[in-house]
């Protein structure tokens, strides 16, 4: 089993490589999903989330209000840092148990947003990053996403900056591009790392 640790900043790309890399064959496991999963109404998560930042992130149904959630952390270091330690236990706990249950031969993609910061290069076999430039995020996340201005830049400067990123990166998929030029590189970096899980799945063997 190849571990593959996929990161990049908000409004990157890195959503789309990933369905990328899974119609080459990879296993993805989707930490922002599972993010949700975990803080799903009835489950311990959103229990604990409430308490810490109160009944006004929860929507008219009793769900979490993701937007009001965010509103609040992402222009507040302290506030984020007490989230993500609710949060990041949970979602390593599921993630964990999700790659158990990968093929010995998988290439599994952990698609983790907060890969740089909160130091999780070491648990995987390489890190692919992908890279755009703050202009390329900033103009996706109001266009595309339809952030206002303020909010895009506020969460860019909660995460790692982009030289942050590269250096951890073993692989480096940049997407200031069209979508073809996207395609074209995502299919290099499968072919590295069919390459790398090939060679990893027979050195097993041998020893």
């Amino acid at each position: 089993m190849l571990k593959v640790g996929l990161t990049g900043g908000i409004g990157a790309g890195k959503s789309e490589v990933s369905r990328l890399l899974v119609g080459h064959g990879a296993v993805l496991i989707d930490s922002d999903r599972i993010a949700r999963e975990v803080v799903a109404p009835g489950t311990p998560g959103l229990a604990a989330v409430t308490e810490a930042f109160g009944t006004e992130v929860l929507a008219a149904d009793g769900s979490l209000d993701r937007a009001r959630l965010g509103g609040i952390v992402f222009a507040d270091p302290e506030k984020l840092a007490a989230l993500n330690a609710i949060v990041h236990p949970l979602v390593g706990a599921r993630s964990a148990e999700l790659q158990r249950a990968a093929g010995a031969d998988a290439v599994v993609v952990h698609d983790v947003p907060l890969l740089t910061e909160n130091g999780l290069a070491p648990l995987y076999d390489l890190v692919v990053v992908v890279d755009a430039s703050p202009e390329t995020q900033l103009e996706r996340l109001v266009v595309l996403r339809g952030m206002s201005e303020e909010d895009a830049r506020a969460r860019m400067a909660a995460q790692a900056t982009r030289e942050q990123r590269r250096e951890i990166a073993d692989l480096v998929v940049d997407n200031d591009g069209e979508l073809p030029a996207l395609r074209a590189r995502v299919e290099e970096v499968w072919a590295e790392l069919a390459k790398r899980a090939h060679e990893q799945s027979t050195a097993g063997l041998e020893a």
